[in-house]
């Protein structure tokens, strides 16, 4: 019997985990929950799996983290606010079934310096892929890791052609269920970028290994290509449950969770170059990657800013990936944190600078 903490537990991730953990009540106990700010929902979920410890918001969810003993804490919770519980997980010595890529991606080396071998469990599919693809190796015998990108609602356009894209537009993915921010990054493949820093950091693969293919129907969640030419891929239907279930108790299976590809029924797996003039966030993404300190947090919090502006009708679609690399362009760490130590404070410093340097740009656009 798994203990298990779920942070962010009314969101599309903290939902999916409690239909898992419903169905296999004899694998998981659901200890603690925590939600941004629907405590409604949150104290409905704690009645029904008759939990005692809830907590509302990143601070009080940190602490829950620190105070309510768990075998795994699922980060469901979205944005560079999950820092503080993500390293609270770590530091109570917790398996940490990571979807808030931000947390990983913002923190770098503050969070991976302190996580055992094996302590982050990673719940995106395209990770959780490559995590199941790299037991069939040595990591030595490792060549690249292949993410695979849906390619959002706009494959195929140019980059001309993105300037009258609506919110509307944005928001309907042709695969996955997802809230705004992360919807919006699958459309400007921002998300990709932003998984491509986290594979460098789950895997320890350097970014000239890590490779992204557009493969529209998201059956192939991932690939690793290995030494002597082989590709191990991990294929399924677009299904996050079974991500999730691998999460919460990793390297082990959960029967029933995902329903397998029908193989007598005939179909088409394509793969596509990723097109990075009309979609240059991953380039920029590897760029920030590499540059590393603080970078990637004002990566993320820019980027926050635009999608924002963008939804509101104050910033054309394609802005937004040029409004990120204006930002990150301009940043100093010298001048905005005092140097390139990673600490907490540093961080929320960069990334106030950051979203106070991305709302000037947008209001003199």
């Amino acid at each position: 019997m798994r203990r298990v903490i779920i942070l962010g537990s009314t969101g599309s991730i903290g939902t999916q985990a409690l239909e898992v953990i419903r169905a296999n009540p004899e694998r998981f106990e659901v200890v603690g929950l925590s939600a941004g700010s629907d405590r409604a929902g949150m104290l409905a979920q704690a009645e029904r799996f008759g939990v005692e410890f809830t907590a509302l918001g990143a601070d009080e969810s940190e602490q829950l983290v620190r105070d309510v003993e768990a075998d795994v804490v699922l980060n469901g919770i979205t944005g560079s606010v999950g820092l503080g519980p993500t390293l609270a997980a770590l530091q109570a010595g917790r398996t940490l079934a990571l979807a808030n890529k931000e947390s990983l991606i913002v923190g770098g080396d503050l969070v991976t310096a302190i996580a055992r071998p094996g302590q982050i469990v990673p719940v995106d599919s395209e990770h959780s892929a490559i995590a199941q693809a790299l037991r069939s190796g040595e990591r030595s015998e490792v060549r690249r890791l292949v993410l695979t990108a849906s390619g959002g609602p706009f494959r195929g356009r140019s980059r001309s052609s993105l300037a009258e894209v609506t919110p509307a537009q944005a928001l309907a993915h042709p695969t996955w269920d997802m809230g705004r921010v992360v919807t919006t990054n699958s459309a400007t493949l921002v998300n990709k970028g932003l998984e491509v820093i986290e594979a460098h950091l789950l895997f320890d693969v350097a970014y000239h290994h890590i490779d992204v293919v557009v493969h529209p129907q998201s059956i192939v969640h991932s690939m690793v290509e290995f030494v002597d030419g082989s590709t191990i891929a991990q294929a399924s239907p677009p299904d996050m449950r079974l991500p999730i279930s691998l999460g919460l108790d990793w390297p082990h299976r959960v029967g029933g969770v995902g329903v397998p590809i029908d193989w007598t029924v005939a179909a088409s797996w394509t793969f596509e170059p990723l097109d990075e003039e009309a979609f240059p966030a991953v380039r920029l993404a590897k760029k920030v990657g590499r540059a590393g300190g603080t970078y990637p947090a004002v990566f993320n919090a820019a980027n926050e800013q635009a999608v924002d502006a963008f939804h509101e009708g104050r910033l054309a679609f394609p802005g937004i990936v040029e409004l990120i690399e204006r930002v990150v362009d301009a940043h100093d760490p010298e001048a905005v944190s005092g140097g390139s130590e990673l600490t907490r404070a540093s961080l929320a410093e960069a990334e106030r600078w950051a979203r106070d340097a991305a709302d000037r740009a947008i209001a003199a656009a």
